[in-house]
């Protein structure tokens, strides 16, 4: 590439107001009175917007492949076609009081870099891909990123085909339903590296004012439930001393999840969000206490520190107040480390561009952790308003959205070839 060309690419830039106008026409499909979306997996709305969105790409002149799982793959052609393409894209699947941004954002981000590259009639050496993948959000059918945990293989087509929402409805009918079952296997598609954009669905970049979060990678998570049997007893005959009240108990080892996270910083967290109580009664005292641990940290070794911490906490506390506490592990997610090569993308497109920027993790999952599994991969945040998401009130600054989307763009450059 020649000197001039190369000054052309780096100056290269998105229409940000062409992609706020497609966030904003695909927010209509499902839209709410609070301004937010709901267009839950595999429903009617589902497939307007699916069908919204392949006419975007069909008018870019993109072609399409649909897997059996219902994952979308639009495709750009490259100069070397036998070159694994390069692909960047989220969901189109919202919470019940979604946003208008979350996954969103991700795909239309890439539809938004091949318009760009049309436009400038700029041709890349590999193959562009922008992917939309199928219940990212796991809010009708679970498990969550069911799309893109069977193209990786993380769990079978069939586990997937037989999930079944409150109605009773599987995700093989709705998928026949809404005709989006593909003929190609899932996993059947080679990926040469993988971006995706994202909301950063947190506070961290706005609270340290920074327009572009380099995701290093996504925190492992470990759920237990842990419950504390004592007994029940009147609340005004029964003396402080004589108790065995199972809520104290437990409030103790709630705030032992807490301090754990916080001995962990800057990654560790630690949440109690479900609480169960036996008999739930005014005047009782609490015979047993049932709720939720949810840890997580930048790597598997941290987790499993916090939770021997706390399970010592709980076996100590057992033991001095007589009262039984057993901890479930119910269910476990590893951390996952995105690839040097693509966060080193990222954060080169972010400082040509001249935008301020710091290194981030991801709490929560995303498609890109099953993607990391399969090829080089790498994420691109940006701030969102109070680090609200899954909301009806998410929103994100047109600015902002620009900036991600033209970090996407230099960075998928610098993977595909120009």
């Amino acid at each position: 590439m020649d000197t001039e060309t190369r000054i052309d690419i780096d100056s290269l830039r998105i229409n940000g107001e062409r992609l706020w106008a497609s966030l904003m026409a695909l927010a209509k499909i499902g839209a709410t009175p609070k301004g937010g979306v709901c267009r839950l997996t595999l429903t009617d709305l589902d497939k307007q917007g699916r069908d919204l969105v392949l006419g975007w790409a069909k008018e870019a002149g993109m072609t399409v492949t649909i897997d059996k799982i219902g994952n979308g793959f639009m495709r750009r052609a490259g100069r070397n076609n036998s070159l694994p393409p390069i692909v960047t894209g989220s969901h189109i699947d919202t919470q019940p009081t979604g946003g208008k941004f979350d996954g969103n954002y991700g795909v239309l981000a890439g539809i938004e870099v091949v318009r760009t590259l049309n436009d400038l009639g700029i041709q890349t050496e590999a193959p562009i891909e922008v992917a939309f993948w199928t219940n990212e959000e796991g809010s009708r059918f679970v498990p969550v990123m069911m799309g893109s945990g069977v193209f990786a293989k993380a769990f079978t087509l069939e586990h997937a085909y037989a999930a079944k929402d409150t109605e009773g409805k599987s995700v093989k009918d709705e998928l026949t339903r809404i005709g989006y079952v593909g003929e190609q296997e899932p996993g059947d598609h080679p990926i040469g590296a993988y971006f995706e954009t994202h909301i950063e669905q947190g506070p961290v970049l706005e609270d340290n004012d920074k327009t572009i979060g380099v995701v290093q990678g996504v925190l492992g998570i470990r759920w237990f439930d842990c419950t504390v049997t004592g007994m029940e007893a009147h609340a005004g005959p029964t003396p402080m001393a004589l108790r065995k009240d199972a809520m104290q108990v437990a409030t103790h080892l709630m705030q032992e999840v807490v301090a754990a996270a916080l001995r962990h910083a800057p990654h560790g967290r630690g949440t109690v969000g479900m609480v169960q109580v036996h008999p739930n009664s005014r005047n009782v005292i609490p015979g047993r206490v049932k709720f939720s641990i949810d840890l997580r940290n930048s790597t598997d070794a941290l987790v499993d520190q916090m939770a021997d911490e706390v399970k010592a906490y709980a076996a100590k506390l057992s033991q001095d107040t007589g009262l039984g506490i057993q901890i479930e592990l119910v269910s476990s997610y590893p951390a996952q480390a995105f690839h040097g090569d693509c966060i080193d993308a990222v954060a080169r497109a972010a400082k040509k561009l001249g935008y301020s920027n710091m290194p981030a993790v991801s709490g929560a999952g995303h498609d890109a952790v099953y993607m990391a599994r399969l090829a080089p991969s790498g994420m691109i945040f940006i701030p969102c308003k109070d680090g609200i998401s899954h909301n009806e009130i998410e929103d994100a600054k047109p600015e902002h959205i620009t900036a991600g989307c033209n970090v996407l763009l230099h960075a998928m450059l610098e993977r595909a070839g120009t």
